[in-house]
């Protein structure tokens, strides 16, 4: 086992992002899919991210995230919830993985690291009130 294993450990799955095309959001398909056969419940992003346009929905536990795909770059990406993101970046950082700071959103701290396999993986952790 990694030294430093048991500080800052991965607590939990915050949300799973996918992607769909500009505009996507405005048709009634895309809510038809996610509220109506899925049985999710739409909710607000934040304000520091409404330019970015899609939509979030959430189920027990979880959200889904829906952001719109540029070309060539791909935003799919779980989002890890820990309880140290200090020690988690730090131990990412010492096995030699660059960490990608992301603007926060309200009451959550977070980055960004690209696996071995160039998939995104989001870990954050949420600020206490």
């Amino acid at each position: 086992m990694a030294t430093g294993a048991n500080v800052g450990r991965i607590t939990g799955l915050d949300h799973v992002q996918l992607t769909m095309p500009a505009g996507a959001e405005h048709e009634a398909t895309c809510r038809a899919f996610y509220i109506d056969a899925l049985g999710l419940e739409e909710v607000e992003k934040p304000d520091v991210l409404k330019p970015r346009g899609g939509l979030w929905f959430q189920g027990a536990g979880f959200q889904l995230h829906l952001s719109i795909e540029e070309p060539m770059v791909t935003r799919r990406h779980p989002g890890l919830v820990t309880d140290d993101l200090d020690a988690i970046r730090a131990r990412i950082e010492a096995v030699g993985y660059a960490t990608v700071d992301d603007p926060g959103i309200p009451g959550v701290v977070r980055f960004y690291v690209i696996d071995p396999f160039q998939n995104r993986i989001e870990i954050q952790q949420h600020l206490r009130a």
